[in-house]
């Protein structure tokens, strides 16, 4: 299977092209046998028809079969370009390992050592920038978009993206000797879920997000 490339998304036709060719690859596959592979929940409408159910950052979502039209619930609009292109990856690569429930950082997902300092720039050095030593600003960011406390660092916090691609993020408060640090984690399982660049969008995401979070309503 060809990596995600989010890189084409500035080729719209390119991208667009690529969302046609995932679709096409996920037709005729038994939606039984995606549900139990992605945890997902199938409900069939007619011989032909039916939706997947599903959240994404716990925002409910549908996959409306025939045509694999992604939807955001109860509104019926269609979701964005880059997270259609997720939930497809997510449908065509989900074999339903289960969870290892063991963290692992990014540099050992599949080629994940080339991009590690590009993409810890990026999530676990832009929050400890953010935050700094207000641990209590990143535990309310944390929970305030649904994370599940967690043992490691001095704060630490569970997110789904997927129903089956937990998300770890750890905080650590500085000291005179060593300045904070966070660092964004996943589940040894995530690539048999999502390819590397796939979650590196979602820690990414993740990131914008609690920071987006912690700031003060104007």
């Amino acid at each position: 299977m060809k990596k995600i490339d989010f890189s084409s998304f500035a080729n719209i036709d390119r991208f667009s092209q690529r969302l046609e060719e995932l679709r096409a690859g996920l037709e005729g596959i038994d939606p039984a046998t995606l549900a139990g592979n992605t945890g997902a929940v199938w409900e069939q409408t007619s011989r032909e028809a039916g939706h997947f159910k599903l959240s994404l950052w716990n925002r409910p979502l549908a996959v409306y079969l025939p045509g694999w039209i992604i939807r955001k619930l109860p509104t019926g609009e269609e979701t964005s370009p880059i997270d259609q292109a997720l939930i497809l990856y997510y449908f065509s690569l989900a074999d339903g390992a289960p969870l290892s429930r063991r963290w692992i950082s990014f540099s050992d997902l599949p080629d994940g050592r080339f991009y590690i300092q590009a993409f810890h720039g990026y999530t676990g050095q832009k929050l400890a920038q953010v935050f700094q030593n207000d641990q209590a600003g990143f535990v309310n960011a944390a929970v305030s978009l649904g994370g599940s406390p967690s043992t490691l660092g001095d704060a630490s916090f569970e997110f789904w993206a997927l129903p089956r691609a937990p998300i770890l993020v750890v905080y650590w408060r500085g000291d005179e000797d060593f300045p904070s640090s966070a660092q964004v984690l996943f589940d040894a399982s995530a690539s048999h879920y999502l390819t590397t660049d796939a979650c590196a969008i979602l820690g990414s995401t993740l990131t914008r997000r609690l920071i987006a979070a912690s700031q003060p309503l104007i």
